[in-house]
């Protein structure tokens, strides 16, 4: 049952998209490949959705669907151009002409569907907030506006750098530089929290933002939170440090004492849990509390994307990665579609005893409600009962349908439909403790000045204290930690680590730290819009 902030915000009317998107959750099994390509939410409607009935929930609403938390979006970029995640070619349910291999091996074009969806979708987004700053809103809520709009921009500005600054609905504008869409973005927060810059000793009373802590709005907190993330890839978008700065303003959120970790004795029901399957457990706690279904309200969360089964879908986890049998483990409505998986080597990357190694990934043989063995009756590999391996044969053409450990961060309910109840945080107070650990350690040069902040996270964790760190040690920590929260290529790049070779991707091209405009975007703008270099 969701507590009384969700249910607030129920919507009773269904926009015809997300109808649309539900019912392809239906499709039999041969066709789950095909669903996943060109899927675009450009001119999803803007009255209604995840964001709530207010003034601002048509505006909130976009996050929901520009790609937060489902597939061929924002989240499939961050996701499937790292080490953490892939989707392999399994015969050919997944292939989609290629375009998945490609964001594996970071051989890309500007004609990816995904790149087209995630700049229509994020522009819808930006759009939405245009058309509520233009109406008669009070000072508090175009701030919000304003730092939701920033948060759209910031996206755009670290997948694809040089984009269109438009603050006036229906409004064109030349395409700005990627220092420019930068300094747009820390300008908008810096006015919206009354500041002209972070410091040590920075004073809020001014800012039009408040302090009422609903994590499906924007505070000082999270507006905080988002400049800290901001500063802390400072360098990569402009080429000048802010990692003080980062540092700051993730402090100023963690000292507040205003939200907290959610460590031993913070706890939800196990709505996932198989009474006839003793390893389930009665309670999710700590880290798994986080991210569960019933995670509405979490201590933790200092702004989030409110999902809903009924009434606010775009959450696809369950769908897109489990195998079609794992339907039988969770007795979900619909049949999954068995695409994602996480990378063997991303997944043994975690100490035994991590708590967050048993709450992010699905291993094992896989059992049903009753304690029976799933079977897969199609099985390519010689055994019948659905067990799925850290290994993964290939990435194509020939994947075996169970390799891969599936993502379980954002773990599942019995009886879930196609879209999920959990919250997406898109800050947290777990994150912000790596942020200021990596903030404090670049700017003075020494890595150690990370171990007091990393290793409250550890602690959390269920794993022992480190006595020292090193940068690749402190990216291997925070990738564990962040795990399927779409900040891993932007790690990656920042550790300089990006063009690497690892598993089934050949070492890449340092112009791919950026995607390319998409085609469709350059073909629209008659001239306006020029490509990144390198494409």
């Amino acid at each position: 049952m969701k507590n009384i902030m969700k249910n607030i915000f129920k919507l009773f009317v269904l926009s015809g998209l997300f109808l649309t998107y539900s019912c392809s959750t239906d499709l039999e099994e041969i066709l789950r490949g095909e669903i996943t390509t060109d899927i675009n939410i450009e001119g999803v409607s803007t009255g209604g959705g995840g964001g709530g009935t207010d003034a601002l929930g048509g505006a909130f609403s976009q996050l929901q669907w520009s790609g937060t938390a489902n597939h061929g979006n924002y989240y499939s970029l961050q996701g499937l151009t790292s080490d953490e995640l892939l989707i392999a070619a399994k015969g050919g349910d997944w292939y989609d002409g290629g375009i998945l291999i490609d964001l594996h091996d970071h051989t890309w074009t500007p004609t990816n569907g995904f790149l087209n969806n995630t700049w229509n979708g994020t522009y819808g987004g930006i759009n939405a907030c245009n058309e509520g700053l233009a109406t008669d809103l009070d000072k508090n809520q175009k701030a919000q506006l304003r730092v939701l709009r920033s948060l759209f921009y910031y996206r755009l500005l670290d997948l694809f750098g040089r984009v269109k600054i438009v603050t006036t609905p229906g409004a064109d504008a030349a395409q700005a530089t990627r220092q420019q869409v930068y300094d747009f973005v820390e300008s908008e927060l810096l006015a919206t929290l009354g500041i002209s810059a972070v410091s040590a000793s920075m004073d809020l009373s001014n800012s039009d933002l408040g302090l009422e802590t609903n994590a499906y709005r924007v505070n000082r907190f999270a507006a905080m939170g988002l400049l800290s993330k901001l500063y802390l890839n400072a360098e990569v978008y402009t080429g000048t440090a802010k990692y003080t700065e980062a540092a700051q303003a993730a402090g100023y959120v963690i000292d507040s004492g205003v939200y907290q970790l959610c460590g031993a004795g913070c706890k939800v029901p196990n709505l996932g849990r198989r009474p006839a399957v003793k390893s389930d457990p009665k309670d999710l706690e700590g880290y798994a509390a986080v991210f569960a279904p019933n995670n509405e309200g979490n201590k933790e969360h200092i702004w989030s994307v409110m999902y809903d089964e009924v009434t606010n879908g775009g959450m696809n986890f369950a769908m897109m990665g489990l195998h079609y049998s794992s339907q039988f483990t969770w007795n979900f409505d619909s049949q999954p579609w068995n695409g994602y998986a996480t990378l063997e080597e991303f997944y043994n990357s975690y100490e035994s005893g991590d708590l967050r190694k048993a709450n992010n990934f699905i291993v094992g043989p896989q059992l049903d409600f009753g304690g029976s063995a799933i079977l897969d009756y199609a099985s390519d590999d010689g055994d019948p009962i659905l067990n799925y391996t850290p290994k993964i044969n290939e990435l194509a053409p020939n994947s075996y349908r169970e390799a891969g450990a599936r993502p379980g961060k954002f773990s599942f309910k019995q009886f879930g439909r196609g879209d999920m109840d959990n919250d997406y945080p898109l800050v947290r107070l777990g994150e912000l403790y790596l942020v200021r650990a990596e903030g404090l350690a670049r700017a003075g040069s020494d890595w150690s000045l990370s171990l007091p902040d990393l290793n409250v996270i550890r602690a959390r964790a269920g794993v022992s204290t480190m006595s020292s760190v090193t940068a690749d040690e402190f990216l291997a920590e925070r990738g564990r930690e962040m795990f399927q929260e779409a900040t891993r290529r932007q790690d990656l790049i920042r550790f300089d680590k990006w063009g690497a070779a690892w598993w089934e991707k050949p070492v890449s091209q340092a112009y791919r730290k950026l995607f390319p405009i998409p085609f469709d975007a350059i073909q629209a703008s008659g001239g306006s819009l020029t490509q990144n270099t390198g494409y």
